[in-house]
């Protein structure tokens, strides 16, 4: 992998609410309504990743939403870590 650079997370990778093409990035089974960077952060952080929230960043796609993005140091895969993430926030709304 690349030296040192983070995976970026960002709230639109998990929001029920866009299509795939808008930047969605897990399946709506484990999307959720309106995710925001802190419960990102707090199931990043459950998962040992040492997370850092940017709160005034947008997704470049909407880039006039400032929803923040979290940036996470792992030494797996984007994919792996989204789906990891998503499952934790669906886990988190549930209880």
């Amino acid at each position: 992998m690349a030296e040192d650079r983070p995976i970026v997370l960002y709230p639109a990778y998990f929001d029920l609410k866009r299509s795939r093409q808008e930047g969605r990035r897990v399946p709506k089974s484990l999307a959720v309504d309106a995710p925001t960077a802190e419960e990102i952060e707090k199931a990043a952080k459950a998962l040992g990743l040492s997370p850092k929230v940017e709160p005034d960043t947008a997704f470049p796609s909407s880039h006039w939403r400032k929803e923040g993005r979290v940036l996470v140091k792992a030494d797996f895969y984007k994919t792996s870590v989204i789906r990891k993430v998503a499952e934790r926030i669906k886990g988190a709304r549930q209880a």
